[in-house]
């Protein structure tokens, strides 16, 4: 069998993603059904078990494919950056109508009744998606509830600075495998700035360090949105001298003088790899 990245492709001796055909040997190859996560966020999973390492999170109202279900687990490729992984069933919900706005600000609350006092509310992060059915110009009506409408911005129309998004989440804690303000690991700071201002990006460092960006030769100045990576991690440049990252140091999301982090990891053995540019 063909070995093929398996966070990024859905494949197992007996069932496969059928985009795989030809590729790879399976029992059965699967189309997926479409789905979306309901409005919760959804944990990724590396196995179908409550405590499997979190290998990301699919956030309220992010859509996906199904492709095999069994005692209460989804076995899911998600839409946005392909990742594969389990999540419980119960916190998926039919495809419905095309997410028409997503949340633009690090949090807001989805309530039951257009009013700030109604009980009880559920927190939606950044980039949750839902489909606004209509409104009274404060609150969106989303059919799953209402959410206050300066807090949402139309799907897809991010852009601007990413590295002003990143600030914003500063002392967020750090949670492998998060992507919210709730907690977020290194590489989720990064794809949770770099989507919500329009840009692909995949999820893991190593994969944001193959693909993002062009490298820079270790004598050039630095500057704001430069990335610097590691064996495992990643961090953005706030200027030329201040980096912003995730990190397991601090347990949370900090911004310190590079020159104080490449010193702690070269203590450890684990020096900068490289140094990108995005265009």
């Amino acid at each position: 069998m063909t070995t093929l990245d398996k966070r990024l492709h859905l494949y197992r001796p007996d069932l496969a993603d059928a985009a795989l055909r030809g590729r790879i040997d399976a029992g059965r190859f699967v189309e997926g059904r479409p789905a979306q996560v309901a409005m919760q966020i959804a944990s990724v999973r590396r196995m179908p078990d409550p405590a499997s390492m979190q290998l990301t999170e699919a956030l309220p109202g992010e859509t996906l494919k199904v492709f095999d279900e069994k005692d209460g687990w989804s076995w899911v490729k998600l839409d946005r950056d392909g990742y594969v992984g389990h999540v419980e069933t119960e916190r998926l919900v039919p495809r419905a109508a095309t997410p028409s706005h997503e949340v633009s600000v690090p949090s807001t609350l989805l309530y039951p009744k257009a009013d700030l006092k109604t009980q009880p509310a559920t927190t939606l992060p950044m980039l949750s998606r839902l489909s606004v059915a209509s409104g009274d110009g404060q609150y969106a009506d989303s059919g799953a509830g209402f959410v206050f409408a300066k807090h949402l911005r139309p799907a897809d129309s991010g852009s601007g600075d990413f590295v002003s998004i990143a600030e914003r989440f500063i002392f967020t804690p750090y949670y492998w495998g998060g992507k919210t303000v709730h907690g977020l690991d290194c590489s989720g700071l990064v794809q949770l700035a770099l989507q919500a201002t329009g840009w692909k990006c995949p999820r893991d460092s190593d994969m944001q360090e193959e693909s993002l960006g062009t490298a820079l030769a270790r004598t050039e100045k630095l500057r704001r949105g430069d990335l610097v990576f590691w064996k495992g991690h990643v961090g953005i440049m706030a200027d030329a001298d201040m980096l912003l990252h995730a990190n397991g140091f601090e347990m949370m999301v900090v911004c310190e003088p590079l020159a104080d982090a490449i010193a702690r990891s070269d203590a450890k053995g684990q020096p900068v790899t490289s140094m990108k540019r995005l265009q």
